[in-house]
């Protein structure tokens, strides 16, 4: 039957164990054997699907190497390929010099090493690059600044060091990138103020009447999903919408102000800068993002007062300023008065009259409670970025950058999320 016409063969979400089996049809557009528990390496008989377009063998137990006969499908028919979520080791291969049909790559969550192919600058269609929570030591990929349709770049949780600006001072060359995350990996050095100038595709203004895209694949569904990580916990969203932009620099070294020109991005939805060295004031210019959904300056050496403009951010749900050297008082809006005390917390110059109303009376934790309180949130927390690919147009996010507690505004996230799934990274 597979070789007659049989174009999709879908058989995720079941039970299969052993060895991955893949049907021989010279008509084969479409296989899928994910979330599944198939064990052993990637065949080497996929290699002559030569009408293959999209293969998802993510979630699975699969080892060893990605195949090097895998540059055959990506010259000729592959637009999609999803591995992540394995136990797949070695480095990514130097097969995709020609691989001009490839639109998205997804290794995430595997056991990869070595550096990003340099090869992927001949991937001229490539929409989405996913190498996150692997073992690849290397500077950030400028090289890829050629890729002139990228629109999601995650890479985070691995060894990458250096800078995140290129020696002339300008990097940026992603007219269409939207998402971007290279949060927990050893970047360091400062961010010049005009940074951000050319992040172009995150300054527009969205059409509020337009019906929502979303970043589409080959598959019989026909979505990209991602999945993102934060404090062990992951989720998997279905669908990425083309319309939105977040930002995640979060847990590096980066030291120095943020950069005045973040007041550009009037598009941006999601910034967490948190867990870095980061110096100087809250940018003022952030009253300029109208849009921003949540915001993480936590756990830097940001000083100077909260710009109290920042209280007429209106579609601010989530803040988090902890673990600062922030003075003055909390801005008056609601949203600021509706934060958990946690998000204040760590700023000893903070008008304690101000945080009455949210914190009540101010207490010192015992050690025993503090350790409790930090253990139950890294419990309950929920990767930010992954809930923010949920949002939808007129609804509100209800995402966080890195610290998101499910039970912490319930209604409101299950908004946000519609259909995801919530796993235990493994």
């Amino acid at each position: 039957y597979l070789e007659s016409q049989n174009s999709f063969v879908d058989l995720s979400s079941n039970a299969f164990q052993g060895p991955l089996f893949i049907p021989s049809s010279k008509h084969l557009q479409y296989f899928s054997g994910s979330k599944n528990n198939f064990t052993g390496e990637i065949p080497q008989s996929i290699c002559g699907l030569n009408s293959l377009e999209g293969l998802d063998l993510s979630n699975n137990n699969l080892h060893g190497s990605i195949p090097w006969c895998l540059e055959t499908l990506v010259m000729t028919s592959l637009a999609y390929l999803n591995l992540r979520s394995n136990r797949l080791s070695g480095i990514l291969p130097e097969i995709f010099h020609h691989a001009k049909r490839l639109t998205s790559l997804d290794v995430s969550h595997n056991r990869l090493e070595g550096k990003i192919p340099a090869s992927l600058v001949g991937c001229s269609a490539l929409e989405v690059l996913n190498v996150g929570s692997n073992t690849i030591k290397d500077m950030f990929p400028f090289h890829l600044n050629s890729l002139q349709k990228l629109q999601v770049l995650v890479l985070h949780s691995n060894r990458f060091h250096g800078t995140l600006r290129n020696a002339d001072g300008v990097w940026f060359g992603f007219p269409h990138l939207k998402i971007i995350d290279v949060s927990h990996n050893d970047f360091s050095g400062t961010l010049p103020s005009d940074y951000f100038l050319n992040w172009t595709a995150m300054y527009s203004k969205r059409d509020n009447n337009m019906e929502p895209e979303y970043i589409r694949n080959p598959s019989e569904d026909g979505y990209y999903s991602l999945v993102l990580m934060n404090k062990g916990v992951s989720m998997e969203m279905e669908r990425i919408l083309t319309t939105y932009t977040a930002i995640d620099f979060s847990g590096n070294q980066l030291h120095g102000p943020i950069p005045d020109s973040i007041g550009l991005l009037k598009e941006l939805h999601i910034l967490n800068m948190s867990s870095n060295a980061f110096t100087g004031h809250i940018p003022s210019t952030l009253t300029n993002l109208t849009n921003l959904e949540s915001l993480d300056l936590s756990q830097n050496k940001i000083s100077g007062e909260i710009p109290p403009e920042l209280g007429t951010l209106s579609s601010l749900e989530v803040i988090d300023v902890s673990h600062n050297q922030l003075v003055g008082s909390i801005p008056q809006g609601t949203q600021f008065q509706r934060q958990k005390c946690s998000s204040y917390e760590g700023n000893l110059g903070l008008n304690a009259l101000s945080l009455k109303d949210v914190c009540g009376d101010i207490k010192a934790p015992t050690p025993a409670q503090s350790k409790l309180v930090e253990t139950k949130e890294e419990e309950e927390s929920l990767s930010w970025m992954a809930a923010c690919l949920g949002f939808a147009p007129g609804v509100v996010f209800g995402l966080v950058m890195g610290h998101i507690v499910v039970s912490y505004k319930h209604e409101w996230f299950m908004k946000v999320f519609g259909r995801s799934k919530q796993r235990r990274a493994h």
